[in-house]
């Protein structure tokens, strides 16, 4: 074992007060002027032997005993059982509305006393030489097994494909094409996370911050000591976890089930329902949410949790969203830009010019081709200004991505890729050095073969995809994976490529919607599942999982959870009636496949070419493009004026990207995150550093896990059994959980009317 403080002669102590000059220029120290750092912290962090970054000395030990077991029988019993389970309830309840989620926090509390049970329990016999019971159930067993049901639990992005397909398109293909293009689309991505690694997880300053929460609960668990934990007094982190889960398991009940009012907690438009106005501007659901505040810790931590991002990206996140949504989306609202007010000011639907849903049907033949002659006749495609300004701060995000790491980051690039392991001068890349490292040719291998999937299922399926438009997705993956992949791995935040894969192919093949749903996943969730990978190798590194066990554990654990929902999913639309219908008696109507449908209809039939292109309704949109690409290099010189002013913590892709789940996140899931961040990550962080370096990342962990669980008891005790008839005419009719949704937020009632028989707009349209 690796101790923080070895023992040492007197002489060698004196001399270890100064730093070794000739080391330490030997090695790449970390950028001091990094707002995520500061220069004492640093220096006293290279030291003690440690990570210069106090949120990793916080949660991560700096100690390793490469005789732990990881990969044992044990593990790979829980492992799989947990690849399968969670998965695949992920995958029933995400056609479910409402939907329920089993996070990675629920197999990892679950899985604890599992594993110390089969270790208290099962004999310590010998099956072909293998032990069914090493020992204690061991705080590496535990990271194997969380990561294997982690990886793959979510459901699968290409399984809206299938489903699109069959819904809309009437298209049935069979199980081999579903699992080819589902197994090329999961895996191609960890290959590319596998090559990245060097840039994304070997460097002490990719420090991913949600993996110091997952850390912070593995050492709770396993009640290690921790590296910056000082001689602080108080209760254990371990009692402080359970009285805070606790807390949030019971909080959850009320305003989960009991008392919805207290998480839209729009307060000033119960006074006045019905003005439109206010509204439109106080309100959670398809208003601005000026309201403020929430008791809901899942709205809170909608779009993660506040305690695990730095105070400064957070800070980058509000005021990108106050600036564009407090903002310039009123502004161009009530000043009716795209005719605007005669929709909400926010919602995630579209509209036609009669003030109605947009009603895709019209404009597509019997093939699902587009219908030009139809489109014409029916109406252009509206959306919400708040949806609008979504789609160009995407576009911004994208350009400012490219720039800002090109500015910022290019010479980190280079020194990386000239780079091996060993040369790394964090504690964490010394102790992990002592493993067998997985040889490129292994992902190289997964990436032949899955791109040889993606081949057959392209070609052998009449899907109008062509080759060469697979591998132009995939090159973009490549080429967004490092600079996207670094300011995660900083700032918690993604950048996704969502909306750029769409407008390529929905220039380059329009008319073509399977063809645009493949080029966007492959475009996009092969990059998403790449950093996927790259985090959970992130945690891995910080846990000192052999590199070997980790990457077989992450392939077939992978394999396990996308053949398991595939089932799921065929079960589910051969037994269940009426699958994804809006009547669906109990609530399986499908609505992300719906909005990935219509978004198929909207970009691969409509194409963006009858939306975004000069004398199109949101042709101005464009034009976000030149705004991200120019700012990140106003900043940049402006930062070379003036190092030390404010300008050098203004990170433009992360205020571009950062209010990016709008639609369908709303202000109730931003302006209390950015308020809990600032209470957290600001004020304590800086006057109560004790407190915070030893219960902050524990006490994220407890609330996360908390509602978790609290959500599951819920659904299945009290929402899903008896057709949800429980409470139906008591609890769910009391004031309480009927005042939120008794308004004209939640109506989403538009400023203007559309007079009957009239229309808004232009009266033709190409």
């Amino acid at each position: 074992m690796v101790a923080k403080h070895d023992s040492m002669s007197s002489r060698d102590a004196e001399k270890a007060v100064m730093p070794d000059i000739e080391a330490l220029e030997a090695v790449a120290l970390p950028d001091f002027d990094d707002p995520n750092i500061d220069k004492e912290a640093a220096i006293a962090g290279l030291l003690e032997d440690d990570s210069p970054y106090p949120e990793v000395r916080s949660a991560v030990a700096n100690t390793d005993d490469p005789s732990i077991p990881a990969s044992t029988l044990r593990s790979w019993v829980l492992g799989l059982i947990w690849a399968i389970v969670i998965p695949g309830l992920n995958q029933f309840f995400f056609f479910r509305y409402p939907s329920v989620t089993v996070t990675s926090y629920v197999a990892q509390l679950l899985v604890f006393p599992i594993g110390r049970a089969w270790a208290r329990t099962i004999p310590n016999w010998k099956i072909f030489g293998v032990s069914l019971n090493p020992g204690p159930f061991s705080i590496k067993e535990h990271v194997l097994v969380t990561i294997m049901a982690s990886v793959g639990s979510g459901s699968a992005y290409a399984t809206d494909i299938v489903a699109v397909q069959r819904v809309y398109y009437n298209q049935t293909y069979n199980f081999g094409y579903q699992w080819m293009v589902v197994m090329s689309t999961q895996l191609i991505g960890f290959s590319i996370g596998g090559i990245a690694r060097r840039f994304l997880v070997q460097p002490p300053s990719m420090i991913w911050p949600t993996n110091l929460v997952t850390c912070a609960l593995f050492n709770t668990l396993h009640a290690q000591t921790y590296a910056g934990i000082g001689t602080r007094g108080g209760i254990s982190r371990e009692r402080f976890f359970f009285y805070a889960f606790l807390g949030s398991f019971s909080w959850y009940f009320l305003p989960g089930y009991l008392f919805q009012a207290l998480s839209y907690f729009s307060w000033v438009c119960w006074i006045v329902p019905e003005n439109v106005p206010v509204n439109q501007m106080f309100g959670y659901v398809h208003g601005m949410g000026m309201s403020l505040i929430t008791f809901d810790w899942a709205q809170i931590a909608y779009i993660g949790s506040p305690l695990a991002t730095p105070w400064w990206a957070e800070a980058n996140i509000f005021a990108g969203f106050v600036t564009f949504f407090w903002i310039l989306t009123p502004a161009l609202y009530y000043s009716n830009a795209w005719d605007s007010k005669y929709m909400p000011i926010s919602s995630r639907g579209s509209y036609d010019h009669f003030g109605a849903t947009y009603d895709v049907t019209k404009i597509v033949n019997p093939d699902a081709t587009f219908n030009e002659d139809a489109y014409k006749a029916y109406s252009p495609l509206y959306i919400s200004t708040t949806f609008a300004i979504s789609y160009g701060l995407s576009f911004a995000s994208i350009t400012a991505t490219i720039t800002h790491a090109f500015l910022y980051f290019r010479k980190q690039i280079w020194t990386q890729a000239r780079r091996a392991m060993h040369e790394q001068p964090d504690i964490h890349a010394r102790l992990m050095s002592q493993y067998r490292q997985v040889p490129e040719w292994w992902y190289a291998i997964i990436f032949v073969v899955m791109f040889a999937f993606g081949v057959i299922s392209i070609e052998v399926w009449d899907t109008k995809f062509p080759v060469q438009f697979f591998i132009l997705a995939l090159v973009i993956s490549f080429v967004y994976v490092i600079p996207i992949g670094m300011i995660q791995a900083i700032t918690n935040q993604q950048v996704g490529l969502n909306v750029v894969t769409e407008l390529i192919i929905g220039y380059a093949l329009p008319g073509r919607p399977v063809a645009m749903m493949m080029f966007k996943t492959w475009g996009y969730i092969t990059m998403a599942q790449a950093l996927t990978f790259t985090s959970d190798f992130k945690l891995g590194h910080y846990m000192k999982i052999p590199p070997r066990s980790m990457f077989w554990a992450q392939v077939v654990a992978t394999v396990i959870a996308g053949t398991t929902q595939l089932g799921v999913q065929a079960w589910m639309f051969t037994n269940i009636e009426n699958l994804c219908s809006p009547t669906q008696k109990d609530g399986f109507i499908c609505p992300s496949t719906e909005v990935f449908g219509t978004a198929s209809i909207i970009w691969g039939v409509i194409g963006p070419a009858r939306q975004f292109s000069q004398g199109q309704v949101y042709y101005a949109l464009v034009f976000f493009f030149l705004v991200g690409f120019v700012c990140p290099v106003i900043g940049y010189l402006i930062g070379l004026k003036w190092p030390n002013s404010i300008v050098r913590y203004i990170n433009f892709p992360v205020i571009f990207s950062g209010t990016g789940a709008i639609p369908p996140a709303s202000a109730v899931n931003y302006v209390p995150w950015a308020i809990v961040g600032f209470i957290f990550q600001y004020i304590i962080r800086r006057r109560h550093f004790s407190w915070w370096t030893k219960y902050n990342y524990v006490l994220s962990a407890a609330m996360d896990s908390g509602v978790a669980v609290s959500a599951v008891v819920i659904f299945f005790c009290l929402q899903y059994p008896m057709n949800g008839e429980i409470g139906a005419t008591t609890i769910q009719k009391w004031w309480g959980n009927t005042v939120p949704f008794s308004n004209a937020d939640n109506d989403g009632t538009p400023l203007l009317t559309v007079p009957d028989g009239g229309f808004f707009g232009p009266s033709t349209w190409a």
